[in-house]
């Protein structure tokens, strides 16, 4: 995707019609589609991998998922601590019922589906929920757990990108109120925040394990 492309992805087809509704060109819609995707797939995984843990232990065995490499990259750990049932029951089953509706969004878009300003901000205010879980569970995983899982990082990165699209479609479309420059700045460079964003966590961690990496 070239920089004009992704600063205009939410640009097609975003004009509010006569009965205030408003929909989102193709190049958001499979945003969304992708994004929703990659977050359920993520989901999906770990709740598999959740499931195979308490199997094992029920057994009186252990179970180790595929994608605990080492004592900093373990998602064993990262599931089996507390944050990962934060909300009461396995954190990815939540995940797997809001990234299935993002991209019955995105799908929708496709269909040439639009919608009403209460619509959209309802899912912004969804995305935003998202993003800010996630982060606190970027910040559990890091200083808390001190553990990462693999298959946490693609969700956070996905709800990162899903975040930045829709609340620049929302400023761009006047269905959020913003200065005229904020918006012209998000025509061009909306891919700058989710990049900058996902960009700052790398760093993070990178940090957080310097000695363990350059070991």
């Amino acid at each position: 995707m070239t920089t004009a492309a992704a600063g205009h992805v939410s640009s097609d087809h975003g004009a509010r019609d006569a009965r205030g509704t408003v929909g989102g060109g193709r190049a958001f819609a499979w945003l969304l589609v992708i994004t929703g995707a990659a977050g359920l797939l993520a989901a999906w995984v770990i709740t598999i991998d959740k499931f195979k843990i308490l199997e094992a232990k029920i057994a009186g065995t252990t179970f180790t998922p595929g994608c605990s490499l080492n004592p900093v990259v373990s998602c064993g750990n990262v599931m089996e601590s507390d944050q990962a049932s934060a909300l009461g029951f396995p954190n990815p089953m939540l995940g797997l019922v809001a990234y299935g509706m993002v991209i019955c969004v995105g799908m929708s878009l496709l269909a040439g589906a639009r919608f009403r300003r209460w619509y959209w901000l309802t899912f912004n205010a969804g995305t935003l929920f998202g993003v800010g879980f996630c982060t606190w569970l970027q910040y559990q995983s890091l200083y808390t757990i001190n553990a990462l899982c693999l298959w946490c990082c693609l969700a956070w990165v996905a709800t990162i990108f899903m975040f930045w699209y829709v609340t620049s479609h929302n400023i761009r479309q006047g269905l959020l109120p913003a200065p005229a420059w904020l918006r012209g700045f998000l025509d061009e460079f909306t891919w700058v925040l989710p990049v900058l964003h996902t960009g700052v966590i790398g760093m993070l961690i990178l940090t957080r394990w310097w000695d363990f990496w350059t070991g």
